[in-house]
């Protein structure tokens, strides 16, 4: 078999699978909007007006919300099959117009909070693989904690600390690199707790195979061994949690966005789920699910770069 046909078939087979995530994550966002109690014309009017009866209906036909459930649903299916995401119940804008005025600053924070995650995971792993239990216990309680402490209550204290009593970071808003210091930790700290111990594990297991016994039998240090010889051996674990970091960022976003008063989607969903803006939503949950499917297809690919032993013949994605 051709290198080509090893990695078409699986390409092939994990985009089939995405289109049924993305299929499944519209179904599922359309219904539970619907189910939620209230009435989306109150959306479309805004809050506190008062309207006919006349100019209620004149609103359900306009937007075809008179219509039965199903038709609805084919409907939205339909067009998102076009590209088209639909308008804004709330603002009256074309959905994608909405989004990409938002999606700058998510992605900003998102990649912000990234490489601080990283950098904690690998050097408190690496700092404390193969090392003895009084480091190891502290490092693990720190990350320990980290994990545990909500997001926005690491944010809320790192803004009374840091921001109102210390004043040495901006409060909020998105006004050049400072401001974004103190939201993109506070969405690093347990991103980068969880894959601190991933990786610690990983490096440890890695220290006990045969391959690092040739390395220090050849005369290999051990930090010659932990740096050149068990470091990649910990990057599959962490390329394998990509999806989960990706949602963990995506899901983040919108607790850390609010308290530090960002712009960016997570404000965006947060008000378009309790407005029952159904277009803003879907489109929301269809980006997440494909942020998703795209960064699983990546790290299938990047297996074949990590590891060598899967670009053997027959060695699958």
């Amino acid at each position: 078999m051709s290198t080509i046909h090893r990695w078409a078939l699986p390409v092939a087979r994990r985009l089939g699978a995405g289109v049924v995530v993305l299929w499944g994550a519209a179904t599922v966002s359309f219904l539970v909007l619907h189910l939620v109690p209230g009435d989306v014309v109150d959306t479309v009017l805004g809050p506190s007006t008062a309207a006919t009866p006349e100019l209620r209906e004149r609103i359900r036909a306009d937007y075809g919300l008179d219509d039965p459930l199903l038709v609805q649903y084919l409907r939205q299916l339909a067009g998102l099959l076009t590209g088209d995401l639909g308008r804004s119940y709330q603002l009256g804008l074309p959905v994608g117009d909405v989004l990409a005025g938002q999606i700058g600053p998510t992605v900003e924070l998102a990649l912000a909070a990234t490489v601080p995650a990283l950098l904690i995971a690998f050097v408190a792993a690496v700092a404390t693989a193969g090392r003895g239990r009084v480091a190891r216990a502290v490092v693990s309680g720190l990350e320990l904690l980290a994990v545990s402490v909500p997001s926005y209550w690491l944010g809320i204290l790192a803004l009374t600390f840091l921001s109102y009593r210390f004043r040495l970071l901006p409060a909020a808003g998105d006004q050049g690199p400072a401001a974004l210091i103190l939201p993109a930790l506070t969405l690093a700290l347990p991103i980068g707790g969880v894959l601190a111990r991933v990786v610690r594990q990983e490096l440890d297991e890695a220290l006990a195979r045969p391959f690092a016994l040739t390395a220090r039998a050849r005369g290999a240090s051990e930090r010659t061994v932990l740096l050149r010889h068990t470091l990649r051996h910990a990057a599959l674990p962490v390329a394998t949690l990509s999806g989960w970091i990706v949602g963990s960022l995506l899901g983040g976003a919108v607790l850390t966005e609010t308290v530090f008063a960002r712009p960016g989607l997570g404000r965006v969903l947060v008000t378009a789920v309790t407005s029952k803006d159904v277009p803003v939503v879907t489109a929301l949950v269809l980006l997440s699910a494909a942020a998703f499917v795209v960064v699983n297809l990546l790290v299938d690919l990047a297996y074949l770069v990590i590891d060598p032993r899967l670009r053997t013949e027959g060695a699958s994605v």
